[in-house]
């Protein structure tokens, strides 16, 4: 009888130590998912300002066809690289630079450089940056504490039974920053 309730004993904290395991992977995919969906709503936010920004800066220089046209492809390639990490990170990377000489523009047209509209249009452009590279750094956090825990023991027996896999970082360079840091 002695053996049996030992066993039984045994065997219940086995399940409160998977379901404790369990549980807490749940809660790093968690925080990873909503780390993401901070980045894409960012994402999302300056691939909408772009098109304001191109249409502010044709009027005042409209003989750049070239590089508005490589913006609009690169936003098309952007906003279609969906929740691939890389693949996403890749496309941002590439639109960030022909936006970053959209914005450099403004040194050569004065008036450009003067209009309202753009330089707001400037400032939410940099604070949308700033929030991206907070959300990236939210994420890629909470995807290394889901990673540890996919490959540490005891909890990686219990992540590839219960199908938990290793999540990708965004990896992004300040150099793939869309706009100048405003007063920095």
């Amino acid at each position: 009888m002695g053996g049996a309730v030992v066993f039984i004993a045994i065997i219940v904290v086995i399940a409160i130590g998977v379901a404790v395991l369990f549980n807490n992977l749940v809660g790093r995919r968690q925080l990873a998912r909503n780390g993401w969906s901070d980045i894409d709503v960012q994402l999302k936010r300056r691939a909408d300002l772009i098109p304001q920004l191109v249409t502010t800066v044709k009027g005042y220089a409209a003989h750049e066809r070239a590089l508005f046209e490589e913006i609009a492809a690169r936003r098309g390639a952007a906003m279609a690289a969906g929740d691939d990490r890389a693949q996403r990170a890749a496309a941002e990377g590439a639109l960030a630079q022909p936006v970053s000489r959209l914005v450099a523009l403004a040194e050569a047209y004065p008036d450009l450089k003067a209009n309202q509209n753009f330089l707001d249009l400037q400032r939410q452009l940099a604070e949308t940056e700033d929030k991206i590279e907070m959300a990236r750094r939210f994420y890629n956090g909470a995807v290394r504490e889901l990673n540890t825990l996919v490959h540490s023991v005891p909890s990686n027996l219990v992540a590839g039974a219960f199908g938990f896999r290793e999540e990708a970082y965004f990896e992004i360079n300040d150099s793939d920053r869309a706009a100048p840091k405003i007063g920095g």
